[in-house]
């Protein structure tokens, strides 16, 4: 947790540990990160790459070391002179020999044959999720002006799953997002992919193909963020209404601390007064309920993704099973049907074509009583 450290430092800007690995005291991120910026050098936190020769010179001070050593260290720690076999010897580096005395290398022979004896094999998906963040690692835009600026602050984000769903409750994060300092908390939500968002509400047994075009986010727009006191509602359109009062209202009838307000789409991260490691919470939707825990905090590198555009940077994604149909086992859930006579289970799960296969005539009249509503899988986000 590059936010986080022991020390009896008072500066209210410089994070401490409230609970020991857990989370910090509340700071302010725009006021950490100039702490940072006036402790450092700007070389410290420069995209510039040193030449060689003035790396080997600060290297050998380091060291405390001179000139002659320096050399002599580089010619016996040169990477050619670690070799195994000689130079026109071709070897496969993945192949792990078996009378290794080295204990990394028999260590990885171990897993390797571990993992020989199994038989697993990743999936599209998940070979996707693994390739997530590797792919971006210091990635330049084409365009000067898309760079972010040095001494940014990124923060790693993880959003969790809704509480409705038990079996990842509070314990695994749906999603981990990297953003800079300058993004709002506006961009964040609109990063945060839910299937609650997706949803069509209403029965259509009557007339499936009746199901509205829009979506639930689009027809209830109102969220909000709650960070450190304040509530932070998204005001970005007319149809958006301020869900939170009812929460500050039930707080003042009890006699809690006064919370205050203001817009996400307004407010930026180096805003924002936070503990690193604290659950905080996202809520739309009405009642769609995810914790967000902001995990580190921390200058830009030249080694990041470097590209503005691409940011918020997805860098991990859980993989959520689909749902199949009830009827073929093979096509992914549309329609959930209930008080349904032609099912096997009430509820019951269907895709679209046996749904109207076994619901509807060939003209296309409902077949007996049963109530149809529009299904959208979590797997759909995989």
């Amino acid at each position: 947790m590059a936010a986080s450290r022991r020390s009896t430092d008072p500066n209210p800007n410089v994070p401490e540990y409230e609970y020991q690995d857990v989370n910090t005291k509340p700071f302010h991120i725009g006021s950490f990160r100039a702490e940072w910026l006036k402790r450092l050098k700007p070389s410290d936190y420069s995209y510039q790459v040193e030449d060689e020769d003035t790396f080997d010179a600060k290297f050998a001070q380091e060291l405390g070391v001179n000139a002659e050593t320096m050399m002599e260290l580089k010619s016996i720690c040169n990477v050619d002179s670690l070799r195994c076999h000689a130079d026109e010897e071709t070897t496969d580096p993945e192949i792990v020999p078996s009378d290794s005395t080295l204990q990394t290398l028999i260590q990885r022979k171990e897993r390797q044959d571990l993992k020989g004896s199994k038989k697993f094999f990743k999936n599209r998906h998940d070979l996707y999720a693994d390739e997530l963040e590797r792919q971006t690692i210091g990635k330049c835009p084409e365009s000067e002006e898309d760079r972010i600026p040095e001494g940014e602050v990124i923060l790693t984000i993880n959003v969790f799953y809704p509480d409705v769903i038990e079996k990842f409750n509070f314990t695994r994060p749906h999603v981990t997002l990297l953003m800079t300092g300058s993004h709002t908390l506006a961009e964040l939500r609109d990063a945060i992919c839910c299937v609650s968002d997706l949803q069509v509400c209403g029965e259509f047994s009557n007339n499936p193909d009746a199901a509205p075009a829009f979506i639930s986010k689009d027809h209830f727009k109102s969220a909000f963020f709650y960070f450190e006191g304040v509530f932070y509602n998204d005001m970005r359109f007319p149809e958006c209404v301020d869900i939170s009062r009812t929460t500050i209202e039930w707080a003042e009838s009890h006699n809690f601390p006064p919370f205050s307000q203001a817009k996400m789409e307004d407010t930026r991260f180096v805003d924002l007064k936070v503990k690193v490691g604290f659950p905080y919470l996202y809520c739309h939707q009405g009642d769609c309920e995810h914790l967000v825990i902001i995990t580190d905090i921390r200058l830009v590198h030249k080694s990041d993704c470097l590209d503005r555009k691409l940011y918020p940077l997805l860098t991990h994604k859980h993989r959520f099973s689909t749902q199949k149909c009830s009827a073929c086992h093979l096509f992914i859930g549309r329609w959930v049907t209930t008080g349904d006579r032609f099912a096997p289970s009430d509820p019951c799960l269907f895709c679209d074509k046996c749904f109207r296969m076994l619901h509807y005539d060939a003209e296309g009249k409902k077949l007996g009583e049963f109530q149809a509503f529009p299904f959208v899988d979590r797997g759909a986000f995989n």
